[in-house]
This record gives C-alpha cells, structure tokens and sequence, in this order.
C-alpha cells in the first residue's frame, strides 16, 4: 500500500531545533523518528518524544542524563548523538543518519550472512557494544531492528529512547519493555542487566543474521520468553566457526556468558578501532534531496509496513550523499529549565567467567574450543589412577572401604540433588542472595529423597561385587587378588548402575578441571598412583579385615565351607 507524503510526513513547515522534518522513518510507544534536515543540507535522524511524554519532567530527566553519557560515544559502528535539546518546547535527539536496510529486511530481501560477512556483522556489532559500553552505558534493546545495514557494515541504533522507554514503562506500569526473543533472561526474571545482558542480546542478533530466522523460535511472545528463560534455542545451521561462541553467549546464566573483550578476541577484531567494508551503502533514502525541500511541490511516496517506511519514489534524481563531517562534541542546547548533571559513568561489574572447585579454577578457554585427544587421553588416566586408588583401598582394608563408599554414594547423591533442585529454583524466579540458606535447610529432606536411589544402586554394585568375588575365589586367586578385581568391578558398577548419573556429575566437576592444564594434571596423577601404590604394597601381605579378625570366607565360616 502506498500513500503520499501528507499521509506520513510532516507539515510542510515543521521545524525541531535547526531540522526541518522531511519523512517519518520509524516510531515507538515514547517517541517518532524522523529524517531531518539541515537548512545546510545536512541530515539526521530526529528523534523527538511523543506529546504526551512531553509535560512529563521526568521523562525529560532521563532523556538528559541519556544525552550526557551517550553523547560520549564516537564510533563509526554507532548512530551517535550529534545534537540535543532535552528541555526545549520540543524534545529531541538528533542522531547521525544512517542511509541502509534494518537487518531483518536485509536478510529478507538479500538472504542470510554467511562466512566472512557474517563474522564482519558480528564483530562490528560488537565494536558498537564496546563503544557504547566504553561510557558505562547499556542498550538494552538489540534486535535485528536496531541494526541497520550501510552496505555490509553494521551500525547500532536507538540506544538513547529505548532505554528512556524501558525506564518509563517500569516505573510506570511496572510492565516489561522489549522484543521478545532478544531479551536476556535475567531482565525477564527482575534482575539488574549488566553488560552480560547485552552480550545475550548480540548473540541472538546475529544468529538470526546466520539463520533467518529468530534463535528462540517465533509464536506467542511469553511461549518465547519461556524459551529464553530457559535457554531453549536452535542454531542448527550455523556454521561452526561462529556456534560456539553463540552457544556461550547464550547461556542463561549471565556469569557464563564470555565478557565482550572476550568475544571481540575470539573475532578478531580491536575494539577501539572499526575498518568499513569497501562495499556502496544502500540508500533507502536517497530520494530525499539535500537541497531545501521547499523548493519542490511534488509529494513524495513511502511504503507503509510494519518497520520503518522506505522511500520507493522520488520526483528527481538523488544526488550522492554529503560527506559525514569530522568528529566532534555533541551540541546541546542551551535552556532556562536547569538539571542535575548526573555523576560521571563507573566501570560495569565483570561478570565472574572462571567456575571454581575444590581443586582450584577451571582455566577460561576460548569459546569455540573443542577438548583434544590430549585432554581425553589425560581424563582417561586420571580415572584410571583414581580407579586404582578405590581398588588398592579395598584390597587393603575391605570393610573399611565399603563403609566410605556407601557414604560417598549417600552424600553424593544427596548433593547432586540438593544442586539439580536449585538449578531448577534459579531458572524459574532467578538468582537470589538467600539461595544458600535455602540450600542448607533443605539438605536433609534432599538425603531422605535420594535414599531410594542410593539403595537401588548399592544394591546393585553389592551383587556385582559379590558375583566377581565368588568367580576369583572359585578360580583360586590369592585374597588380595580377588578383592582387587571386586574393587574394580566396584567402581564400573558405581559408574554405570542405575542412578549413577547423580555420582557422575559431582565427580565430573571435579576431576575435568584437574584434566584440562597439564600441570596439575601431572600432580594429581602422581600423588593418585603413589596413594595406590602404597595400597597395594600393604594389601600383597594380606588383607586387613578390621574391625572383625577374619575375611568371611576363611576356614570355618559357612562361606568357607562352601568354597
């Protein structure tokens, strides 16, 4: 459907600021974005608050303090702020014009980005993330929307309204402001967003660059937000260079997610400096003349849709867009109406990337890292000494060795329960500081729940192990011979018994990051096989049967009599 200029653009006669509003390109609940111009010719994108919003001191508040840190950001990857007036009769912020496609319309009318265009979206994207966090302030609001595409060079929009929006629909309402599948679950569960929030945000962003499609689906927007809450999305299709770092990025847990430095390392890029493809920008809006449009009478037409209007008629040929002029302070305009200067902008928390265990911090690896041969030969080793040690102890000291196991089963289980059920506590309402307490009140409701499981598998290990006993003794292995192997067919029977996914997880947590330096691999190894070792130079002179004198089946005991 098409419509004149009357229909979308504004009187012929409408000024803001020293901008004469040509066209109408994009709208929200708070303000209208315009194509402005200059008297000089030059243009801009005009963003101005709706009337409504206007008699609201406070949204002229926030719009101020946006101005003053926003206006700190200079990148060629960001749409910044070129001139304001925040008091004035008519609120507005001028931003650099833009001439290029959204990027959901460049992926519906070009197709998808692949291979080295698809790594120059994302690392220009996250150049513009690191400009704007640069002067500690978030986005909040990344989404294919917000990402235009001048030629196959990504620039970040709409960082000063949407945040403004975001801010004035809480306090007001109390309702949640965003897109739904671009949001980071922690802002869906209340919390604070950090620079994390952001990093969740590109993520998805350019995985629908890389699929076209939304990584968290499409349908009904809280079906969505579930899915973000739990991190169920679906990148089949990427290509693999580029998937795990999205898999990290995505991760609903802000602390997992790679810090930004991170990200632009794994790409390869330098935050501080952001080279443009050689490539002619489109120029959706190049239809619009540079002179003063009052000079013509003719209408111009627009596209109406749902995103931003395109201008697809032009009554005259469109000169080459003016040169961008050098970078330089943002102007704001000087009023009667004073405010506070807000304090200068801190440094963002880093969210905490290495996870800890009691043998110390896993090593952060490169997020698209897969595990070598190496560290699997080393994990293989690791559980063959550890496999030794509970083999040598039950050689030794039989008893002994079944009552630690039986207690390491129980607290193992019990813990890795205790763990799954405040897992499941935090996704659903998010992390809180009393998660704990809760954990520590609730540990002996979670031991009485895992008893069942814990029977079943000891009773499963108990008759294996007596199996393999009676088969060495029948075959006339020597004592200590025979409660090696029963410790052996001990541990498989732990590993793979019924239940035991619960005694592999804990265990799992501890000894893959004693296996992932060669360090302290080599260290734990060593002591892992002397431990062993002495096991079994005790064991070769007899099993120690305490705290009863005799092995069950030595002569006179019924078991004795019976082999």
């Amino acid at each position: 459907m098409t419509a004149t200029a009357g229909d979308h653009s504004p009187p012929s006669e409408l000024w803001v600021g020293p901008y004469r509003l040509v066209a109408r390109i994009g709208e929200g609940g708070m303000g209208v974005v315009h194509l402005g111009q200059r008297e000089t010719g030059e243009r801009a994108a005009i963003k101005v608050l709706r009337p409504h919003v206007v008699s609201d001191d406070e949204a002229r508040a926030r719009l101020a303090r946006e101005v003053n840190s926003l206006g700190r950001v200079r990148s060629p990857r960001v749409a910044e702020i070129v001139e304001a007036d925040p008091w004035g009769p008519i609120p507005y912020v001028a931003t650099r014009y833009v001439p290029g496609l959204p990027l959901h319309r460049h992926v519906r009318e070009e197709g998808v980005l692949a291979g080295e265009e698809l790594r120059h979206l994302a690392s220009g994207l996250a150049q513009a993330l690191a400009a704007v966090h640069e002067v500690g302030v978030l986005h909040r609001d990344i989404k294919p929307s917000n990402v235009l595409m001048e030629g196959r060079n990504p620039v970040l929009i709409d960082f000063g309204l949407a945040r403004l929006d975001d801010d004035l629909k809480v306090t007001r309402t109390g309702y949640l402001l965003g897109t739904p599948g671009y949001i980071a679950p922690e802002i869906l569960f209340g919390e604070e967003p950090t620079p994390a929030a952001d990093v969740h945000s590109w993520a998805a962003t350019v995985a629908f660059a890389g699929l076209g499609r939304p990584p968290f689906g499409s349908g009904h927007a809280l079906v969505v937000m579930d899915r973000v809450r739990r991190g169920e999305h679906d990148l089949d299709g990427l290509e693999p260079g580029l998937r795990g770092l999205l898999l990290a990025a995505l991760d609903p847990t802000p602390a997992q997610r790679p810090r930004l430095d991170e990200v632009l390392g794994v790409l390869g890029a330098d935050p501080r400096t952001a080279p443009l493809a050689d490539v002619p920008p489109t120029l959706p809006f190049a239809a619009v003349p540079t002179a003063d449009p009052r000079d013509s009478a003719e209408p111009v037409t627009l596209v109406e849709e749902a995103e931003p209007p395109t201008l697809v008629d032009a009554p005259r040929p469109a000169p080459a867009p003016p040169v961008p002029p050098p970078w330089e302070p943002p102007t704001i305009a000087a009023t009667n109406q004073p405010y506070q200067q807000p304090p200068a902008a801190t440094a963002m928390p880093r969210p905490p990337q290495a996870a800890t265990s009691p043998f110390g911090t896993q090593p952060e690896r490169p997020w698209a890292e897969r595990v070598t041969w190496v560290e699997r030969l080393r994990r293989g080793v690791l559980a063959g000494t550890a496999v030794g040690v509970l083999a040598g102890l039950t050689a030794l000291l039989p008893w002994v060795a079944a009552f630690l196991v039986v207690a390491a089963v129980c607290l193992l289980r019990a813990g890795s329960l205790a763990g799954s059920s405040l897992a499941a506590r935090r996704q659903a309402r998010g992390r809180k500081w009393y998660d704990g307490t809760l954990a520590v009140l609730a540990a002996p409701w979670h031991f009485v729940v895992s008893l069942i499981g814990t029977g079943a598998l000891l009773v499963w290990a108990g008759l294996l192990v007596a199996c393999a006993l009676l088969v060495l003794l029948a075959l006339g292995a020597a004592d200590h011979v025979a409660l090696t192997g029963a410790g052996v067919v001990l541990a498989a029977s732990l590993w793979t018994g019924p239940g035991s996914s619960r005694i592999r997880s804990p265990l799992r947590r501890v000894g893959l990051p004693m296996a992932a330096r060669a360090l302290p691999w080599a260290i734990w190894t060593a002591v892992l096989v002397l431990v062993a070792a002495g096991l079994f130079a005790g064991a070769t002179a007899g099993p120690q049967w305490w705290p009863t004198t005799a092995s069950p089946w030595a002569d006179g005991t019924w078991l004795g009599r019976w082999l």
